[in-house]
């Protein structure tokens, strides 16, 4: 692959069933997305936008085509590779938090740094800077029970952050939350997106839209429009080096 494409899919397909049963969730998408770019994949439920997400980063695997992040293609990895990658170069936001109930706010950001081998001390450094960057440094020591849905949400998007991804991709990140809260979360996604993060963001919400570069409309498994939004940047060109090796 050349280029300054950072993610990029080709060909890709993702089927379910046989026969008359034969579901075609993603079907023979082509996509390209820039570095730092913030690029919104609307539809509504059902079109294939959660599953395209999910065949991006390395959750699961196409029934054809190829998909590449960098200079790696990831549908070929291996498990031990995949599980490499995701935890090193992939941010996930989920509609449900995915938060861990028993460890305080700080503890779940801080658990994907531990686990990318990261030392305590510098895990929880990060940890916190990140709760400050999206105003919950005071509530570092609070169980997610004791949080908002929004703070919630905030929180993970600060894990996402953890281990400065080269891309995060957010599932339905305001589906869970009330309006008050989702304007918190699409303010932190348009800082994110002004400090050049590469985000891909899947939704029905045509919030979404207001911070994004581009807007990709889903319909039963395949892109039915792809706009540039006016005034907004595509990105900048992906460095190639040895910070991508090791993932196979």
């Amino acid at each position: 692959m050349t280029g300054s494409a950072l993610l990029r899919a080709r060909g890709v397909t993702r089927w379910y069933g046989r026969g008359s049963a034969l579901v075609r969730a993603v079907d023979e998408v082509d996509l390209e997305v820039p570095a730092g770019q913030t690029l919104a994949i609307m539809g509504p439920s059902g079109c294939g936008k959660s599953t395209l997400l999910h065949l991006l980063g390395g959750l699961q695997r196409p029934t054809d085509g190829e998909i590449w992040l960098a200079e790696h293609r990831i549908d070929e990895m291996s498990e031990r590779g995949l599980a490499r990658l995701r935890r090193h170069h992939i941010g996930f936001v989920f509609q449900s938090f995915h938060l861990m109930d028993e460890l305080t706010a700080v503890e779940n950001v801080e658990l994907a740094a531990l686990l990318a081998g990261q030392s305590p001390h510098r895990a929880r450094q990060r940890a916190m800077t990140l709760l400050d960057r999206v105003g919950l440094a005071d509530r570092a020591k609070h169980l997610p029970s004791a949080l908002s849905g929004g703070q919630r949400q905030r929180v993970a998007i600060a894990r996402a952050l953890s281990n400065e991804p080269l891309v995060v991709l957010a599932d339905e990140p305001t589906g869970n939350l009330d309006s008050a809260a989702t304007l918190e979360v699409l303010r932190l996604f348009e800082e994110l997106r002004t400090a050049g993060q590469t985000l891909v963001v899947v939704t029905h919400d045509a919030r979404i839209a207001a911070v994004a570069d581009r807007v990709i409309s889903m319909r039963d498994g395949s892109f039915a429009d792809d706009s540039r939004l006016a005034g907004t940047t595509t990105g900048t060109t992906v460095g190639t080096g040895t910070v991508y090796g090791g993932w196979r």
